[in-house]
């Protein structure tokens, strides 16, 4: 594995790992176009693919790939197997199969929260995944897989959220748990009602410095009568 390949895999791992919480396992979606092109360039997926992402990873698919490779023949019967070695994961269309592409396109709906990979050559998916911010995008170039830069979608998203503009749908409830958890919710609420109170003078203590004024010319008369009543009796 070329350096410089890995270290162009390691910089995008870190970018999905700093702004999309991706964590290990990394769990990639596999369709069969990306199983075909493995077996075709003698590519060992589950050998090579941790150490490409630098770090452990679950290979799964679903029923609904397993089924359309069973249903295009004997041409696709070697990807068929290599797909039967992964991991299913449960998608919506038990009764009625659909398109390999169409059910991993369903697995990453409502901001992918199961930090899929997903790993495909077909390019009409390709470009359906990119239209979508967060998920981390594999192809194989000849002999060699390749994780995609991240998309300008994912780019404009995580610059949103630098700038406080957009939180994902996934966190948001996660965040107002935690803030009534702590207790934070209250304590805004008694802030906002503090800052209510808060005005002008009271017209009662600016009463009661006048008197004091008043108090404080009356003691030296009062000092000036004592005096005289001293020298008279003398």
């Amino acid at each position: 594995m070329g350096v410089t390949r890995q270290k162009h895999a390691k910089k995008i791992m870190g970018f999905y790992k700093h702004n999309f919480q991706f964590r290990e396992p990394f769990q990639v979606l596999l369709d069969g176009t990306f199983c075909q092109a493995a077996l075709r360039n003698k590519i060992q997926i589950r050998e090579q693919l941790p150490g490409y992402l630098d770090g452990a990873a679950q290979l799964c698919t679903t029923r609904c790939v397993i089924k359309e490779l069973e249903s295009l023949g004997k041409a696709l019967y070697g990807a068929k197997l290599i797909a039967q070695r992964f991991q299913l994961r449960n998608c919506s269309h038990h009764k009625n199969p659909v398109s390999g592409s169409t059910c991993l396109l369903s697995m990453i709906e409502d901001g992918n929260p199961h930090h899929y990979f997903i790993a495909t050559q077909d390019q009409d998916l390709s470009n359906k995944v990119k239209r979508k911010p967060g998920i981390p995008l594999l192809f194989i170039i000849q002999n060699t897989m390749v994780l995609d830069k991240p998309s300008p979608k994912s780019l404009a998203f995580v610059q949103k959220l630098q700038t406080n503009q957009l939180v994902p749908e996934y966190q948001k409830q996660s965040i107002v748990e935690l803030k009534e958890k702590e207790g934070l919710v209250k304590q805004e609420g008694e802030k906002r009602r503090k800052r209510k109170r808060a005005g002008g003078p009271n017209p009662l203590s600016c009463l009661k410095k006048k008197k004091k004024k008043t108090q404080e010319g009356q003691e030296p008369s009062a000092e000036k009568k004592k005096r005289r009543k001293r020298k008279r009796n003398r």
